[in-house]
């Protein structure tokens, strides 16, 4: 396992500042005769620590699935299986299957699929519960459409949440995806959406929980 790079300065930042509250804790504030207290300060102080360290985690994985297959590109719950329209860059009906990231899962993002980059498009927008009907339309997101060799073109979604301020990608229109490699980085609580073609057999279902790398959401016929 490793650290993401995304994570580096936000990981000195939280230990400067943990380091400074122990030095506080035990050297200025201290009293004996508040022993207890003290301990509990800093033990909240290392899980805090912990917590943000683990949260960039990069766990070691192997993606071995076959070209036709359709990759989970997120760790985290599957909340969403609908036909839905996707009215951003298809403007018609797909198949929306929608992975929750809750703070302890591993937050970067992979591609699903390998092939083509064909539409990227970072949005602004507001911070809603990643559950939230319209954190898909309404919250900053980044929209990627990536084409498979066969002509079929897969979308999926970048959504912030509530505590998420930030979303990263790594690739640009015409850039070579390939599956399993990583498009993206999204810090914090969070939501990724991806959009199907009709007709695509799908082998997750609602409740799920799947892990990026290691999980097929489906495949095409």
């Amino acid at each position: 396992m490793k650290l993401h790079r995304e994570g580096f300065g936000i990981i000195l930042t939280t230990l400067i500042i943990v380091l400074i509250l122990s030095f506080l804790n035990f050297w200025c504030f201290y009293c004996a005769e508040q022993f207890i207290f003290h301990v509990l300060i800093e033990a909240v102080l290392l899980i805090l620590l912990y917590l943000i360290v683990q949260f960039f985690r990069i766990p070691n994985r192997t993606c071995e699935f076959g070209e036709m297959d359709i990759v989970c590109p997120a760790d985290g719950k599957v909340v969403v299986i609908e036909e839905t329209e996707e009215a951003e860059y298809f403007k018609g009906k797909r198949i929306q299957i929608s992975i929750f990231m809750s703070p302890l899962n591993v937050h970067a993002n992979y591609f699903p699929i390998s092939g083509i980059t064909k539409y990227v498009k970072y949005h602004p927008g507001l911070f809603l519960v990643a559950w939230h009907p319209k954190s898909s339309t309404e919250n900053e997101r980044t929209t990627i459409v990536v084409e498979h060799k066969n002509g079929t073109e897969v979308l999926f979604r970048q959504i912030a949440g509530a505590v998420a301020r930030r979303i990263c990608y790594y690739t640009e229109i015409g850039d070579k995806a390939k599956q399993g490699e990583e498009f993206g980085f999204i810090k914090f609580g969070s939501r990724i959406d991806v959009f199907l073609p009709l007709g695509t057999k799908i082998d997750v279902k609602i409740g799920d929980r799947v892990k990026a790398k290691l999980t097929r959401l489906g495949s095409f016929d």
